[in-house]
């Protein structure tokens, strides 16, 4: 939320490694049958007899079928819908028609469900400074956080969200906080109060209780808060950090900073690297202003320099985009910048920032309590006014912060780094263009991080020797099974191959085959003992570690028995 105030950083101061086949996507509520056929006629498509010959067809075909021709679905296509006769199914129906002359194919037809859309009132109800058609919650159908949820509801997802505080009385709140821990010296009170503000919105775009009928749904929609109230020391702010990753945090929101003309605090810097080592993922919001420094955490986890290459970063450093998708005109910009997400409307006319949750008393927000003017920002829901419009890269960071938690609890196996290239990757851009230094890598893409992250397989295949036959003829054919199992949402890559690793009387093991299918023959030797085991890779690249014992021994006779 810009203001006078020069402090920064908020209202306060790997798709080459994604080559798997992608597995359909879960829905919220499976297709329907319709109780009908479609049909395709054996003519081209677009046939020039036009659509009075396809109408002949149709009911010469449903004459000799008897069923009942219920209209032309493709005329372009030469496809009809049919209705079977009473007593028969529609994919029995649909074979018997298949062994019709005239008929190219059919199939059941499936009646498509919507995708999984929370009840929450701002997703629907008209934004009143803008168009008819857009909701409250404009910013979640843009952001792609429908098509994220079809796949994840983010109810394992975890969000540190240090700030100042959150009023843990709101209802969109309920069930939501796991713990809140006051870090603030100068006797803030109770991390389930927020006499600021700030804390309560930015904790809503996060993780407000989504799908419950009531106020606002976060972007990580299921998700939970740890939440520390922080007097944004450096000292108070790395111990919350370090305490958010020992509490196994998926990500940490952070909307303050420095104005950068200090190093960020040894301690700080710390701080973050061993939340990355922990796994939690450091997201800090760039500057309020449009100035190319956007100050410490932000400039810690995107150093000066690195933006445009993607491999590099600890964190995400987040700008704020607007309506028109175009970095908004208060924010950070530069190559501090790591990618963006919708922080304000900013257009002229338009709602004066984010809708979110707010606290119930008059805040410092609305008293002027942190910069020279208050904020008329309190707004109403449903006859609620516990909400209000703040716009800044505050309202953004948590956005992010969100989404990398989707991910992170999607793909536990997924690193930080690989969590942050990731959505660096999946951004939304302009077709062709990469890094930019008004909206870095583009502006951040829920539902494209999530299915990447889906195909993503870092979990190693699983394989086993059968016990083997005698020897003939100085050979032994072994066999084995493999399988490439997928943690539950996400898609296994497949065995690639599997090797065979022998150990002859007593030597180191050698690989000795590698083969696509379940068997191989090897050579052995009279009187030798071998140990065998299997190893399986899979086409991401991942090995089975090799056993603590073989799977299986085998003693060859001095002499092959008699047969």
């Amino acid at each position: 939320m810009p203001g006078p105030s020069r402090q920064r950083g908020g209202t306060l101061t790997v798709l080459a490694l994604i080559a798997m086949v992608l597995g359909p996507a879960p829905t919220a509520i499976a297709s329907t049958a319709t109780g009908r056929v479609l049909v395709a006629l054996d003519r081209p498509a677009g046939s020039a007899e036009g659509p009075r010959a396809t109408a002949a067809a149709v009911r010469a075909l449903t004459a000799r079928a008897g069923a009942r021709a219920t209209g032309i679905a493709v005329p372009h296509l030469d496809t009809v819908v049919v209705r079977p006769p009473a007593g028969v199914g529609p994919a029995a129906f649909a074979a018997r028609l298949r062994a019709l002359p005239g008929v190219a194919h059919a199939e059941a037809e499936q009646r498509h469900t919507p995708r999984f859309v929370p009840d929450d009132p701002a997703l629907v109800t008209p934004e009143p400074r803008a168009s008819p058609d857009t909701p409250l919650q404009w910013w979640v159908a843009r952001t792609g956080l429908f098509a994220a949820w079809d796949v994840t509801r983010g109810e394992g997802a975890r969000v540190a969200v240090i700030d100042t505080g959150v009023d843990a009385a709101h209802p969109d709140f309920a069930g939501r906080i796991i713990d809140a821990v006051d870090l603030d010296d100068r006797g803030g009170g109770d991390a389930r109060t927020d006499e600021t503000g700030h804390g309560t919105h930015v904790a809503s775009m996060a993780c407000a209780a989504g799908d419950d009928g009531i106020g606002i749904t976060g972007a990580g929609l299921g998700c939970r808060m740890l939440v520390y109230k922080s007097d944004l020391s450096d000292s108070s702010i790395a111990r919350a950090i370090v305490a958010a990753a020992d509490a196994g945090a998926h990500a940490i929101t952070m909307s303050f900073g420095t104005d950068g003309r200090q190093p960020a605090a040894r301690v700080l810097v710390e701080a973050l690297r061993y939340a990355v080592d922990q796994g939690a993922v450091p997201v800090a919001a760039a500057a309020d202003e449009p100035v190319q420094e956007q100050g410490d955490p932000s400039n810690v986890l995107q150093p000066t320099g690195t933006g445009p290459d993607i491999t590099q970063g600890l964190g995400l450093s987040v700008t704020a985009a607007n309506f028109l998708d175009e970095r908004a005109s208060f924010a950070g910009f530069g190559s501090q910048i790591s990618l963006a997400a919708y922080g304000a409307y900013n257009v002229s006319g338009g709602p004066r920032g984010l809708f979110g949750a707010f606290p119930g008393q008059t805040t410092e927000l609305e008293r002027g309590g942190l910069f020279d003017a208050g904020c008329s920002c309190r707004a109403t829901l449903n006859g609620d006014d516990r909400y209000a419009y703040l716009q800044g890269t505050s309202m953004a960071t948590p956005i992010v912060a969100a989404v990398a938690a989707l991910v992170r609890d999607l793909n536990p196996d997924l690193s930080v780094a690989e969590v942050v290239r990731l959505l660096k990757e999946t951004a939304r851009r302009p077709a062709g263009t990469g890094w930019t230094a008004e909206l870095g890598w583009g502006i951040v893409d829920a539902g494209a991080a999530v299915t990447a992250a889906r195909r993503l397989d870092r979990a190693a295949p699983t394989s086993r020797l059968r016990r083997p036959g005698r020897p003939r003829d100085g050979r032994l054919t072994l066999r084995w099974t493999s399988a490439d199992r997928a943690p539950a949402r996400l898609t296994a890559s497949g065995v690639a191959r599997v090797e065979l690793w022998r150990s002859a009387n007593g030597r180191p093991a050698r690989r000795v085959a590698s083969s696509r299918t379940g068997s191989a023959r090897v050579r052995v030797a009279r009187g030798s003992r071998y140990a065998f085991y299997t190893v399986a890779v899979d086409r991401a690249g991942n090995r089975e570690a090799p056993p603590p014992r073989p799977d299986t021994r085998v003693r060859v006779p001095a002499r092959e028995p008699r047969r």
